[in-house]
């Protein structure tokens, strides 16, 4: 990115951080969310990734995908809050938030809010890695190339991790809904 006549190199790196946030906010938010992190957490989470960014945005490579690399640092972000929480001893869960826009009927409400349910304990069933490239390829559709560099991972690792997670997903899925409850 180069900096526009008449700016300075971090008066357009700040310019590209409030277009990024603006734009991509709510693609981190929900990307913290699928990995785990509690609601109550989320606005710091989102704050500490995007303060992460801030610090990095001038080592961005313009000619990557965006996405990828802040879902990269949005998942460190996480695996050290998840960290903390376990040496402070909280239990963390994921709770969707509640829905805005337009609102569904009650019925349509209610069979979306079990999905969530039932998706978010299906997720906390994982382990954090394989959770990581689980959410990151299969429900933000990221590529397994993207993820590899965003997460500094070969792509052997990240195919065999995707196996895995999909079973264990796909397993405890059935185990909740046959009332086994999140492992």
């Amino acid at each position: 990115m180069s900096a526009a006549v008449g700016q300075t190199e971090s008066q357009a790196v700040e310019l590209g951080l409030s277009e990024i946030y603006r734009n991509e906010s709510s693609y981190v938010w929900n990307s913290l969310r699928r990995l785990g992190a509690h609601e109550r957490d989320l606005e710091d989470l989102v704050h500490d990734t995007f303060l992460v960014v801030n610090r990095r945005l001038g080592d961005f490579d313009w000619s990557r995908p965006l996405r990828p690399w802040l879902y990269g640092i949005a998942m460190r972000v996480a695996a050290d809050a998840r960290k903390s929480a376990r040496n402070r001893h909280e239990t963390l869960s994921a709770e969707p938030p509640e829905p805005t826009g337009a609102q569904p009927g009650p019925e349509e409400e209610v069979s979306a809010q079990q999905n969530r349910n039932l998706v978010a304990q299906a997720l906390d069933s994982l382990d954090f890695k394989n959770r990581a490239i689980f959410v990151m390829h299969d429900i933000n559709e990221h590529t397994l190339a993207e993820a590899s560099v965003a997460l500094d991972t070969p792509m052997a690792t990240l195919y065999s991790r995707l196996r895995v997670a999909r079973e264990q997903f796909a397993s405890a899925v059935r185990r909740i809904q046959n009332g086994g409850g999140a492992a």
